[in-house]
């Protein structure tokens, strides 16, 4: 390990610390900073600073957060441990520390920062031609500082930054010398030295793009920036080569490089098809290398490109936010990313600056209380202080999926009055690359920012050295991408597609309906055609309004069709404790796993019963609100009580429960449920308001090939038929069916009355 102290450096027999700047022995360059910050954006803010409470409170927070390490000394550490481990964490630290000390020295003119920029790269220069691949073995394009190429990219887009803004200081021997020893060589390593890495549609190629994009354009290298924004010539690769993780993939047109990531994996809404976790962590390359190429390339016209996807990309993923700001853990995603985190500080600033100054955007930054110390941040700043923000108010929507929009999508139906908030999030999208999962049509809803029924996310502690080192554990591929850990049908215990990747990659559903027009009655449907073979899976969920109620509810119909028997499962996975049910259950004296495979080896069952109801209720308890489950059965229907972590040894999954309705040798069947929030418990008055749910049962109707037809019975004895129409998706479409000798005349997809 190499560790030094800022006042103390080992001379090269070419540098003189002692004469940091010898502006007049230097040839003419180009003015820099060019990239993030430019002489035009860095005059301006000095002239403003004092005045600009947000950009002045972030200033002096960055400030106080670099000196602190600029004390402590530069530690340069041989790389060796996985992520969360010391010198992991310290090159990250580094990178991090470069880029807001290059902010530092612009903005405050302290040489200080600067000359620990310098003495850290020198290090990093002496010691990166020493070093060979990252000693961890764990990755498909493993790094030089980390143990992945993605975590040396990381690196390469900060320090980018930070040689930028010290570049015209140095004299043109130290950067002719870093640019030769260091920076050039770095980008050919991520790139023409990985091509499984660099030559990809996927956030992590993105991210490696990017940084070699940005050090291309700090050193006025346009190989380089063309290398990044069109990738390697695929005339020199072997397109053949694919995995799940990594080898060579392209976008549908054998394309790679920064421009193919824009193409591909974002629709024309700006939904990002890995899901909105990974979108949020690829925001912070795309919008920091498009502002690099506006202010260096403006004849790109970066922001305009694919009809201005990057601002809608920034729109679409505040609106994957519950009403914390948290995100949908679609696919792999964490629980708890939400927008306040470091890389949509950036995306907002940016949409903001560049996407006409939208007064909403400024909401979020508010709540944000920092702001990007460039121009955008600036500019947000200054909005803030002119009080010109307004409310951004999350609506119902539809985020399609696919480059063209035609793959399927996201629909979120929204309920909000006052603070009480609810949010249904149905997926039908397409599989999400590698991160995706195999969960088509299912849904997670939410109330208050609070979980009712949960996506389990991804099975990971990022940056927890002792879980695998931070990376992926081995649940994520045995449970958590499993159909059975989602809300959606599964057939005879298996995952959608059978669990291959290349299969999956091949399909998505289809939107069948999305209506949010009447706030009192929003519906979103899609079909899936593919997950099992010869079976088809059709999932209406509507969120209802009714006036004698105080709280919306939800319908959930899943209809099953099919050319032969089959079993099938519906798993609910709530939060709490149980509270009642309608039905009897056996509680299994010695836990056992649910299933062999498919997730289902992950599952305890812990109960068991039967319907023995055309209706069965499920109530529970969580967060001091009560939650049932109406649900339309057949008497033989199987009732289980199951909770993950089975065959976890290490524990390296939550131990969530779940509710199961399992129809068995069915053919043609039809799951209708109602999900509903109802009542409060108050743990100081001992009180429990409207504890019981508002319905006595669901029952099916008529269920054919073309109709399907519900009745809901409220405990005040009203009742409401709900008729569906299976095959006819038209808005003006007039139907007409008899049930029970009454006659139904409507126009449209459904009948609601």
């Amino acid at each position: 390990m190499l560790k030094l102290v800022s006042t103390f450096f080992i001379l090269f027999f070419i540098f003189s610390c002692d004469k940091p700047q010898k502006k007049e022995n230097q040839e003419k360059k180009h003015n820099h900073p060019n990239l993030i910050l430019t002489v035009k954006s860095v005059a301006e803010i000095k002239s403003k600073l004092g005045a600009i409470p947000l950009f002045d409170k972030t200033l002096k927070e960055v400030q106080e957060e670099v000196d602190l390490e600029i004390n402590k000394g530069i530690d340069v550490p041989i790389p060796k441990d996985m992520a969360g481990g010391y010198t992991h964490t310290q090159h990250k630290l580094n990178y991090a520390i470069m880029q807001k000390a290059g902010v530092l020295f612009q903005l405050l003119e302290d040489e200080k920062y600067a000359i620990y920029i310098k003495e850290m790269l020198l290090q990093y220069a002496k010691m990166f031609p020493s070093l060979d691949r990252h000693p961890q073995i764990r990755s498909y394009a493993r790094g030089k500082l980390f143990w992945q190429c993605l975590n040396d990219s990381n690196w390469l887009v900060y320090t980018s930054q930070a040689y930028d803004c010290i570049y015209n200081w140095l004299s043109k021997e130290e950067t002719e010398y870093l640019n030769k020893t260091l920076f050039k060589p770095y980008a050919d390593f991520l790139s023409v030295e990985t091509p499984q890495y660099f030559n990809r549609v996927h956030n992590h190629s993105t991210w490696g793009n990017v940084a070699v994009g940005m050090i291309g354009l700090v050193m006025d290298d346009d190989e380089l920036v063309h290398r990044a924004l069109y990738g390697l010539d695929k005339e020199d690769l072997d397109l053949t080569a694919k995995d799940n993780d990594g080898g060579f993939i392209f976008d549908k047109d054998g394309k790679a490089g920064f421009f193919a990531n824009l193409d591909s994996p974002f629709s024309p809404d700006g939904f990002y098809t890995e899901g909105p976790y990974y979108q949020r962590y690829a925001m912070y390359p795309f919008l920091i290398f498009a502002e690099a190429l506006q202010n260096k390339k403006p004849e790109l016209h970066i922001f305009e490109y694919k009809s201005g996807i990057l601002i809608k990309a920034v729109n679409a993923l505040l609106n994957l936010t519950d009403a914390d700001g948290e995100f949908f853990p679609l696919n792999d995603g964490q629980k708890g990313m939400s927008y306040y985190t470091s890389s949509l500080v950036s995306a907002v600033d940016i949409a903001y600056y560049y996407g006409s100054k939208k007064p909403d955007l400024l909401s979020i930054a508010k709540k944000q209380n920092k702001v990007q110390l460039d121009a955008t941040g600036l500019s947000v700043a200054l909005g803030l202080k002119e009080n010109k923000e307004q409310p951004f108010i999350k609506n119902s929507l539809e985020l399609t999926d696919g480059s063209k929009g035609d793959e399927g999508g996201i629909g979120i139906l929204r309920h909000q009055n006052d603070n009480e908030t609810l949010a249904l999030v149905l997926k039908y999208t397409g599989q999400g690359l590698s991160h995706g999962h195999y969960d088509k049509l299912s849904f997670s809803m939410y109330e208050n920012g609070e979980e009712v029924l949960q996506d389990y996310g991804l099975s990971r502690f990022v940056n927890v050295e002792q879980k695998n080192g931070g990376g992926y554990l081995k649940e994520n591929k045995t449970f958590a991408k499993h159909t059975i850990a989602h809300n959606t049908i599964v057939q005879d215990e298996t995952s959608h597609f059978n669990y291959d990747f290349a299969t999956g990659s091949k399909h998505h559903s289809e939107k069948y309906v999305f209506d949010v027009s009447n706030p009192d009655f929003q519906i979103v449907s899609a079909i899936e055609e593919n997950a099992y073979p010869d079976t088809k899976l059709h999932r209406t969920m509507i969120m209802v309004k009714d006036a004698n109620l105080k709280k919306p509810f939800i319908f959930d119909i899943n209809k099953i069709t099919s050319n032969q028997k089959h079993n099938y499962d519906l798993p609910f996975y709530y939060f709490g404790q149980i509270i009642s049910t309608s039905f009897n259950y056996d509680v299994s004296k010695t836990f056992s796993p649910l299933g062999n495979k498919f997730g289902y080896q992950h599952l305890w069952k812990e109960a068991s019963g039967k319907a023995d109801s055309e209706s069965i209720q499920f109530t529970w308890l969580n967060n001091r609100k009560f939650y049932t489950i109406t649900a339309a059965t057949d008497k033989t229907d199987a009732l289980i009580l199951a909770r993950i972590g089975a065959k976890d040894p290490e524990f390296n999954l939550r131990t969530d429960p779940t509710l199961i309705i399992r129809k068995k040798g069915a053919q043609n069947t039809t799951y209708a449920s109602i999900i509903e929030s109802h009542g409060r418990y108050n743990p100081v008055t001992e009180k429990a308001t409207n504890a019981y749910s508002n319905f006595s049962k669901i029952e099916i109707l008529k269920d054919s090939k073309t109709y399907s037809a519900f009745k809901i019975h409220f405990k005040n004895e009203k009742s409401r038929t709900l008729i569906l129409s299976n095959l006819n998706n038209s808005k003006n479409k007039k139907h007409s069916v008899n049930i029970k000798c009454k006659n139904y005349n409507w126009s449209g997809v459904y009948y609601y009355k």
